[in-house]
């Protein structure tokens, strides 16, 4: 979740920036799952004119709300890859126009709700803020698996879910340093370089499970 440019800026943006980051990852991850969960087994969180009105939009959809996100992400994969495949000047045109044309005329042809079309534009744009790539790909796989568990078990099942995941990133190492630290195991002193980014006068250290040695700056 850490870019280059973050220590190139002061610290107060490149933290509001690190921050907005999370959020999308969030946003990336359990969008499409948490809307599944809510309308489809617990419609009572939503406020009566909000559901009101997601009900009147799924009026006439032939799908359930699992099947409406499938549709819509899997559309949205295919219009990524073939955006990155074409030639630069053609490629972005293609996949932001084709979103465009394709979620309009799914709306119109009564396949998907205008809701759904929202949470999973939000959805494919949030994913864009996350600096690394390959990253990136892991949160598009999950994020089905997540899909899965919402249409099957609700909330219950994405937290489930989520427990798994956490549980996995903390068992792993690379070279002996725990995936997820300075979170977990929880360091203080290295905290000031990982969800806020410290004046650059303040990282006067490595990392406690890289190294000893002083003076990175």
């Amino acid at each position: 979740m850490q870019s280059a440019e973050d220590y190139y800026q002061r610290a107060e943006f490149a933290s509001l920036i690190r921050i907005l980051r999370y959020v999308c990852l969030f946003i990336s991850l359990l969008a499409p799952a948490l809307y599944i969960a809510i309308t489809t087994f617990h419609q009572e969180l939503l406020p009566s004119s909000l559901l009101f009105s997601l009900a009147a939009q799924r009026e006439g959809i032939p799908f359930p709300a699992f099947i409406e996100a499938v549709i819509m992400e899997i559309t949205f994969e295919i219009l990524r890859e073939a955006g990155v495949r074409l030639p630069k000047t053609v490629g972005q045109a293609v996949s932001i126009v084709g979103a465009l044309v394709i979620g309009q005329a799914a709306v119109d042809a009564g396949l998907v709700s205008p809701a759904m079309v929202i949470v999973v534009a939000i959805t494919a744009i949030s994913n864009f803020v996350i600096p690394s790539f390959s990253m990136g790909i892991s949160i598009r796989i999950l994020r089905f698996i997540l899909m899965i568990f919402a249409a099957t078990f609700g909330l219950f099942g994405v937290t489930v879910g989520l427990l798994a995941i956490v549980q996995h990133m903390v068992s792993l190492r690379s070279f002996g340093v725990p995936y997820m630290s300075p979170v977990a195991p929880f360091v203080v002193e290295d905290q000031k370089d990982t969800i806020f980014r410290f004046p650059l006068w303040s990282l006067f250290s490595r990392p406690k499970y890289i190294s000893k040695k002083k003076a990175i700056f």
